[in-house]
């Protein structure tokens, strides 16, 4: 056979070979080598065969067994590993990824998806693939490794394939499915943690900070949020991201732990992406949301303590002192006025606090604590500030320690009834036609302490003080003259006439 260049197939035991060969090849496992001697008998006999062999032969055959089958034989499926976790296995119609090795019965490689350095990509069941290979894919996790035998009747028959798979021959094909989907599959999602608390759930609109791990189906790392360091921000619902992330974030939790599974039509499709994701790849994304709002989202005001005989609270101008833990929502401390040993002071509605805050300040009573949720919009915006991730939504626990009541924007000091008629002659105390500061200072101070007026509220009267007598000493010589002496009110007045 070897000067043939082409193996001998028979079938054994039917009388198509000689008695000889018929019974010297029983019992013949693959790749067994056997020397076999046949009386002529059991070869051919007293007649030979003309011009080949001669009568009354004995015949000696060395033969090495190649390849056995029947035409009963059904596919041999062995699984050499399996993952432990499989949601789901290969079905008919459903289009699967996988690596292989293909040999001959005796060892003989014939093909190889390694050394193309791809995956065999296919669909199952729909006549792309030899039967037996059809048949055996069946049933298998993403990650499976299988050894499947494949009778040649179930292969390539008497035909063969080329020059490298004989006629009748059996196919050995060692699979490793690296993953599957059907194109009817949508996004899968596993709920892996779910915090108690889920006041919200996100929806189309909605501004989502997420970190991730991205993997395929055999676990290979394609991306990582983690491994930046930085959160991935976007909106949900509006096409900024792959449909099936679009989808799988939908009603997600702040805190909440997801997995979403995305086959490749809701993903990059058949062209994959880049040098890390493969045509047709199944997508997995181990999401652990920190937080979302939406920008129409206001403050979220919780009070967690009010104190009875609440009668009067905060207003915008008011001055305050607070103290306040400030946090992410995903417990990430972030400041607090307590590391400092003093309440923080503000006056509401000046712009000196971040807007959210200022909101959720206003309408307290001394000793009144809550919590309250910040939006980035009335926060620190996209570009967050020094310690504050971009877009974040913050956590603050806030406690109203004490108040003053507040003067109108541009005011320093406002009158509690009307102004004297005499203004300059009683504040200018020693009568000599000029106010310096000290008489400015003594007459303010007077008219508050007797209950006539109040000063813009303040850590620190003195400044308001100066900085009234500054304002009213219009060229700056240290007095301030008749001329230069006028009240807010009657300021505003002449600004009306000089537009008017």
């Amino acid at each position: 056979s070897y000067d043939r260049g082409a193996t001998v197939a028979g079938v054994v035991g039917v009388g198509r070979l000689i008695t000889g060969m018929d019974r010297g090849l029983q019992g013949m496992c693959v790749n067994e080598r056997r020397h076999l001697i046949v009386p002529p008998h059991l070869g051919y006999g007293s007649i030979g065969v003309a011009g080949l062999i001669p009568p009354d032969a004995t015949l000696y055959f060395d033969v090495v067994m190649l390849d056995i089958w029947n035409k009963n034989d059904k596919l041999q499926i062995t699984t050499l590993s399996k993952p432990e976790r499989c949601n789901r296995t290969v079905e008919n119609s459903d289009f699967v990824r996988y690596h292989y090795n293909g040999t001959l019965l005796d060892g003989t490689p014939f093909d190889s998806s390694y050394s193309k350095g791809s995956t065999y990509d296919t669909y199952v069941g729909t006549g792309w693939l030899i039967k037996g290979m059809d048949q055996g894919l069946l049933g298998m996790c993403a990650g499976e490794k299988r050894s499947i035998i494949i009778p040649p009747f179930l292969a390539y028959g008497e035909k063969g394939y080329g020059t490298v798979i004989p006629p009748q021959a059996s196919l050995v094909f060692s699979v490793l499915l690296v993953d599957f989907h059907n194109p009817k599959d949508g996004v899968f999602l596993e709920h892996l943690e779910v915090p108690e608390s889920c006041k919200r759930r996100a929806v189309t609109g909605d501004f989502v900070r997420y970190h991730y791990n991205g993997t395929l189906m055999d676990g290979t790392l394609f991306d990582s949020s983690y491994s930046r360091n930085q959160t991935y921000n976007t909106y949900i619902g509006k096409g900024y991201i792959i449909p099936g992330m679009d989808q799988g974030l939908q009603g997600v939790c702040m805190g909440e732990q997801r997995r979403v599974v995305v086959p490749p039509h809701l993903a990059y499709g058949e062209n994959g992406a880049g040098d890390k994701i493969p045509g047709s790849a199944v997508l997995i994304f181990d999401v652990h949301v920190i937080d979302f709002h939406n920008p129409a989202d206001p403050v979220e005001i919780e009070t967690t303590f009010r104190p009875e005989g609440c009668n009067v609270t905060t207003r915008n101008r008011d001055f305050v002192r607070y103290h306040y833990n400030c946090s992410l929502l995903d417990g990430t401390r972030l400041f607090s006025s307590h590391d400092y040993g003093k309440p923080q002071e503000v006056t509401l509605g000046a712009n000196k606090v971040i807007e959210g805050l200022n909101s959720g300040l206003l309408d307290m009573c001394a000793g009144e604590r809550r919590v309250l949720i910040v939006p980035p919009h009335l926060g620190h915006g996209e570009s967050g500030a020094r310690g504050v991730p971009g877009s974040a939504v913050l956590r603050f626990e806030v406690e109203l320690i004490s108040m003053e009541e507040g003067v109108p924007e541009g005011y320093l000091f406002i009158w509690h009834g009307e102004p004297p008629a005499s203004l300059y002659e009683q504040m200018d105390l020693n009568k000599d036609g000029g106010i310096p500061a000290d008489e400015f200072s003594t007459f303010i101070k007077t008219q508050v302490a007797e209950g006539k007026g109040r000063l813009m509220p303040s850590s620190d009267p003195e400044k308001v003080i100066a900085d009234m007598f500054q304002n009213q000493d219009r060229n700056q010589d240290g007095k301030i003259t008749p001329d230069e002496l006028k009240l807010k009110s009657d300021e505003d007045q002449e600004k009306i006439h000089e537009e008017l």
